[in-house]
């Protein structure tokens, strides 16, 4: 070990645009890099170690929860069963992500599939979330309504038009890149909005009331996950601050490392305010039945599974059949470093 070499860093205008980030100057990997020399890149600054450690650490938090949550008190009760279903793809999403920034610079196709794995686990996520708001976070109002009924099946559908879309979004990158920015937030922004219904309904009832709104009432850590989601939106879209500054975020504060804080500090506080929901509301929501018992449980989340995996193998089967000229895989050499801050 002592022998191996860290890999060498290059700038910008040294590699092809497909593995251009907006922004970012310097830190790139080599575009051909071996598996050894990516995971070796996790343990030298580059533009992406920030990236993997901020998902990497977070996975073993959230399995830790995970863990202590199913071994807990309780924690073989039906009741509970939605609450571990939601801490699966919260730790299979950060995970993903940290390998798919470790092994993006294989190659560019190694790039686009480590990201449609990445889009895929996101979308299971936006699935998972859907389980413990229908189980334990739905207005009064709402239960046994069509729409709660159908919350979670809806969930697994909007699943697969992440997954499709997203995906989809990589390959007008670089002739659209406007477009690809806009499918891409697009189809994360729509499963969001959509698990979050029962949360703004409840938010909407008990705006600006001088009473108590009961078992509508939302806890600080509802308002802490909104508040983070709104953040990592917001970064996400707009490249700030590295926009402002080409080059003096390279290593530490770019866009997207504030992006992964953000979102695992929201991840963490609807961890936290499902607990509340689930705690607060357990007396009264015992004596509801719930929308779906453990059969359909498992096959909901196995058939978005496997539908998810489907579309995923679609894109990279596309992807391997295209020619090696083909712009998304080549996307040519930028002609100088006053070109890549353009991009």
């Amino acid at each position: 070990m002592l022998s191996l070499k860290l890999p060498q860093l290059l700038q910008v205008h040294q590699i092809p645009r497909v593995f251009w980030e907006d922004g970012i100057m310097s830190g790139y990997r080599h575009p051909t890099s071996s598996a050894l020399d990516c995971v070796l890149s996790s343990f030298q600054m580059t533009n992406e170690t920030v990236n993997i450690w901020t998902h990497f650490l977070p996975t073993w938090y959230f399995l830790w929860r995970l863990m202590a949550l199913a071994e807990g008190p309780g924690g073989a009760e039906p009741y509970r069963r939605p609450l571990l279903v939601f801490l699966l793809p919260t730790c299979l999403y950060p995970f993903t992500s940290c390998c798919a920034h470790i092994f993006s610079s294989m190659s560019p196709r190694a790039r686009h599939i480590c990201y449609f794995l990445d889009y895929g686990a996101l979308s299971l996520y936006s699935l998972g979330c859907a389980f413990p708001y229908a189980a334990y976070s739905m207005p009064a109002s709402w239960l046994h309504s069509p729409l709660h009924q159908f919350f979670v099946p809806a969930a697994a559908i909007n699943s697969f038009l992440c997954t499709s879309l997203s995906c989809y979004s990589r390959f007008p990158e670089l002739e659209s890149p406007g477009l690809s920015k806009v499918l891409r937030t697009a189809a994360f922004a729509y499963p969001f909005l959509f698990d979050n219904l029962p949360l703004f309904y409840r938010l909407g009832l008990c705006w600006g009331r001088t009473y108590s709104c009961e078992q509508e009432a939302l806890s600080s850590s509802h308002g802490y996950h909104l508040l983070c989601a709104l953040l990592t939106g917001f970064l996400f879209a707009s490249h700030l601050p590295e926009r402002l500054a080409p080059g003096r975020f390279d290593y530490i504060g770019h866009s997207h490392q504030l992006f992964h804080i953000c979102a695992v500090l929201g991840t963490h506080f609807q961890l936290e305010a499902v607990l509340s929901d689930m705690g607060s509301r357990q007396a009264w929501l015992a004596m509801q039945e719930p929308p779906l018992g453990l059969q359909g449980t498992v096959a909901t989340l196995g058939l978005a599974v496997i539908g998810n995996l489907l579309i995923i193998a679609a894109f990279t089967t596309s992807l391997l059949r295209a020619p090696g000229t083909c712009p998304l895989l080549q996307g040519g050499l930028p002609e100088g470093g006053s070109q890549a801050k353009k991009q």
